[in-house]
């Protein structure tokens, strides 16, 4: 049986999107991809455009880069959704100067009662060199207690490095 809602976590490009596709995918269910980040430039189009084609088709996409609340109450128990990713809500959240905690308080619930299986990435940023400027530090120490939070929530945890799993919290279906 597929957890209700499962958190995936590793560094960047370590194949934690491609993992979690694979999870959405072996449930069977109707497939909702919930896209948080906000294309600013051809750089991030790039990536966009080849998360697409990994992904592949049968899948919708949701895109709500701050309040994931309504669109995630919206879902149905009979669907399956990959929020990705977490990381990139969080910098939409600095960028757009929202107050932290009470946007993280908003997500938590928001996972909380979304009716459908949820599957969120989110980056481990922790693992680094301290960054050499404050507001870096300030969202390296964010995204820690928002991984924490969101690790607390979850009934599987696994961290995903070198494209390899490894489960920290739960049991892999």
């Amino acid at each position: 049986m597929h957890p209700k809602y499962t958190l995936i976590i590793g560094g960047a490009a370590s194949g934690k999107s491609a993992f979690a596709e694979e999870l959405v995918v072996a449930t069977g269910k109707s497939r909702k991809y919930f896209a948080t980040s906000q294309v600013f430039d051809q750089e991030m189009r790039s990536k966009v455009d080849r998360h697409l084609v990994q992904r592949g088709t049968g899948w919708e996409t949701i895109e709500e880069p701050l309040e994931p609340g309504p669109a995630l109450s919206a879902l149905s128990a009979d669907d399956i959704c990959l929020f990705d990713c977490a990381t990139m809500w969080l910098s939409n959240q600095m960028l757009a100067g929202a107050d932290l905690k009470a946007a993280q308080s908003r997500l938590i619930e928001a996972i909380r009662t979304c009716p459908a299986q949820l599957v969120m990435v989110t980056n481990e940023v922790g693992h680094g060199i301290v960054p050499d400027n404050a507001l870096a530090r300030q969202f390296r120490e964010a995204q820690g207690r928002l991984n924490i939070a969101l690790a607390a929530e979850a009934n599987l945890v696994v961290l995903v490095t070198a494209g390899l799993p490894l489960v920290l919290k739960g049991q892999l279906p």
